[in-house]
Parts: C-alpha cells; sequence; structure tokens
C-alpha cells in the first residue's frame, strides 16, 4: 500500500480493461501502468460541490476584500515599471489563500487516512501570506522575506512524508531534499514575479490546479490530491472574474508567494511520485519566462531582485498587445502543456516533454519579439 496526501493507493500494473470489466456497480476505475484508485460516483457529486462551493466563495470573498482595500486607499500606483495606469487595489490575495486554506483543510481532514501534512502547509502558507501582507503594506526586506520562505519551506519538507526522490534518484542522498528546497524556493519567487498584468496570475493558477487534477485523475492518485488541484483552479477563477483586463483589484504578494508554495508543494508531490515530467510541464511557461529573464540580466550585472519589464509577457505589452491578448497566448500554451502533462503520465515522458518545450519556444518567441521602429509602446 502506498500513502499520500490521505489516500491508501494500491501500487499495482492494472489492466485497465480488465478494471473495467471488475468493477461492481457504481465504481469507476481509472487505470494506468502505475496507480489505480476507485472513484465512485459521489467521488464525482463531491468534486462538483466542492468546485462550485470554491469558486463562490472566492468570488463573494474577492468582493468583499475589494470593498476594503478601496475605503483603506491600499492601492497599487502606478510607476515607470508597472503595467497599469491607474491605482489599483491591491490584497485579493486575502481572500483567494483564505479560501483555498480552507477548502484544503477540510479536504485533508476528510480524506480515508487525515493526514497533518496539509494542516503543516496550509499554516506555512498563511505565515506567508501574513509576511507578504505586511511587505505589500510598508515593504520588507528581501532578506526577511526570503528567510520566511525559508522557513516554511524547511518545516513542509520535514513533514513531507518519505517517498521517492525528487529528481528520479539523479541526486545522491541529501543533494534530492536540497535541490528541491531550492527549486521550491525559486518557484515561490517566480510565481510572484510573473504576476505583472491583468489575468495572468489567476490564469496560470487555474491551469496549474486544473492540470493536477487531470493529472490524479488520469494516473488514480486518489480524490485528495485531485480536489486539491480543483479547488485551487476554482479559487483562481473566481479572483479572475475582478482582475481580468481590465483589473478591478491585484494579488498582491499576499496571494502570488503563498500559491507559489502551494501549488510548489503540488508539483513537488507529483514529482515524488514518479511524475517529474508532469511536474514540470505544467508551469513550464512560467519557469522559462523567469528563469531566462533572470539569467539575462543577472548576465548584465543587474540587481536582480529590482522590480522591472523585461519579462516575454511585457515585452509583448510594451509592444503594442493588451494584457487580455498576451493572457490569452498563454491560456492557449497552457491547454497545450496540460494536454502534454496528461501524455507524460501515461508513459511517454520525454515525448510530451519535447512537446512541451516546443509550445513554450514558440509562445516566448511570440511574446518575445521586440518593439519595431514604427510600433508604439503603451502602458495597457
Amino acid at each position: 500500500m502506498h500513502h499520500w496526501l490521505g489516500v491508501s493507493l494500491d501500487v499495482t500494473r492494472t489492466d485497465a480493461l480488465f478494471a473495467a470489466k471488475s468493477a461492481p456497480p457504481g465504481v469507476f476505475f481509472v487505470a494506468t501502468p502505475r496507480l489505480r484508485y476507485k472513484y465512485r460516483f459521489m467521488d464525482w457529486i463531491t468534486a462538483l460541490v466542492a468546485f462550485v462551493a470554491v469558486l463562490a466563495a472566492s468570488l463573494g470573498g474577492t468582493r468583499a476584500v475589494l470593498g476594503v482595500l478601496r475605503r483603506r486607499a491600499i492601492l497599487d500606483l502606478p510607476n515607470e515599471r508597472s503595467s497599469h495606469k491607474t491605482p489599483t487595489p491591491r490584497g485579493g490575495g486575502l481572500a483567494v489563500v483564505a479560501v483555498v486554506v480552507a477548502a484544503w483543510g477540510m479536504v485533508g481532514l476528510s480524506a480515508p487516512a487525515p493526514a497533518l501534512e496539509i494542516l503543516v502547509v496550509c499554516g506555512c502558507a498563511l505565515g506567508l501570506a501574513a509576511i507578504s501582507w505586511i511587505d505589500d503594506l510598508r515593504g520588507l526586506r528581501v532578506r526577511w522575506r526570503l528567510m520566511g520562505q525559508v522557513l516554511a519551506v524547511t518545516v513542509a519538507l520535514a513533514w513531507m512524508p518519505v517517498r521517492g526522490p525528487y529528481f528520479g534518484g539523479l541526486l545522491p542522498g541529501a543533494l534530492d531534499p536540497i535541490a528541491a528546497a531550492v527549486m521550491w524556493i525559486w518557484f515561490i519567487n517566480l510565481f510572484n514575479f510573473m504576476d505583472g498584468i491583468d489575468g495572468i496570475a489567476g490564469t496560470e493558477a487555474a491551469c496549474i490546479g486544473a492540470g493536477v487534477a487531470l493529472t490524479a485523475l488520469a494516473t488514480g492518485l486518489g480524490e485528495p490530491v485531485m480536489l486539491y488541484g480543483l479547488t485551487a483552479a476554482a479559487a483562481a477563477l473566481g479572483f479572475l472574474w475582478w482582475n481580468w483586463q481590465p483589473a478591478r483589484i491585484f494579488f498582491g504578494d499576499v496571494g502570488s508567494v503563498p500559491l507559489g508554495f502551494l501549488f510548489g508543494w503540488l508539483l513537488l508531490g507529483l514529482a515524488a511520485e514518479g511524475l517529474w515530467a508532469v511536474a514540470l510541464i505544467l508551469p513550464l511557461y512560467y519557469l522559462a519566462d523567469a528563469t531566462i529573464t533572470l539569467a539575462r540580466r543577472a548576465w548584465r550585472g543587474e540587481r536582480i531582485w529590482r522590480a522591472h519589464r523585461e519579462h516575454f509577457y511585457q515585452v509583448a505589452v510594451r509592444r503594442g498587445l493588451d494584457h487580455a491578448a498576451v493572457v490569452g497566448a498563454m491560456l492557449l500554451a497552457n491547454l497545450f502543456l496540460i494536454a502534454l502533462a496528461g501524455l507524460a503520465a501515461w508513459g511517454w515522458p520525454w515525448h510530451a516533454l519535447t512537446g512541451a518545450c516546443v509550445v513554450v519556444a514558440t509562445l516566448l518567441f511570440y511574446l518575445g519579439r521586440r518593439p519595431g521602429a514604427n510600433e508604439e509602446e503603451h502602458r495597457s
């Protein structure tokens, strides 16, 4: 038996046809060469109810937070590095993170094998939200933010149950979790860095959440894993209603930092289950844009932690595309990435990863073309 995130799984090489024929009435098998989990009719009802409830809570919660932020004049003011022109309330992540943490806590505690791990992870996310909210209000030095992230990742990794290596056995001994911690911290920060135009972070969060949910469904990882991804996607969609161009509210660091942490935990969990290609493919555009941009700026000797407008999506906005067009292109690429992640989950990781690299390279080329002489730079 194999335990992860509150669910017990039989790790077998199951024949899908045999599973389908032998399933009792009311039980649906999702079978792959890796795992098998019995999806019952009530699992689908639970998923639907959870999605609708979280979507409604995120919609209503974001609206409530928006009113408070406006009354207290907690605004993101435009500057020379901004991609918006008018002061906009910042702090929508207060509602989204609260909804996601509440949903995940209930899922984890109601699982067949309640997982204390999820309470630790949610507690770390709330801690990061508190630090990030202080940063949104009055600013914190980089070292204090980084110390909080290192502490959260260290605690969460210490509580993660012993599973397979995160990097498929490529790294020896203690180097594997250390590398996982470094990648997790980088993912937290890149998720924050990439939240620079209307709709981009909500769309990426919805796509990663949906991708995790579909992967759990396709590989039989179990209902809790599916619900973690599904509820995260629902919360992101609820926020996206208010954040689509022209945005009426921004995430703020209070949203993007803890969400980056939570998604990093989900993706590392997939990698430890042997689904390393899925964990890499789902956020590949974000990984590529942020990492390439950081490497370019480091090569030029710039302060990489300073705000800028050099990400590929920002170049596209400067070239004249509006925010919705840029996010729409990213969404299309992400739909391909979700499909390719499914291909990887079903046993063709290298084929899927090659296709994902082609998809992301095409998107980066489309977004990253520099403004021509006749193209007017502007802010949407």
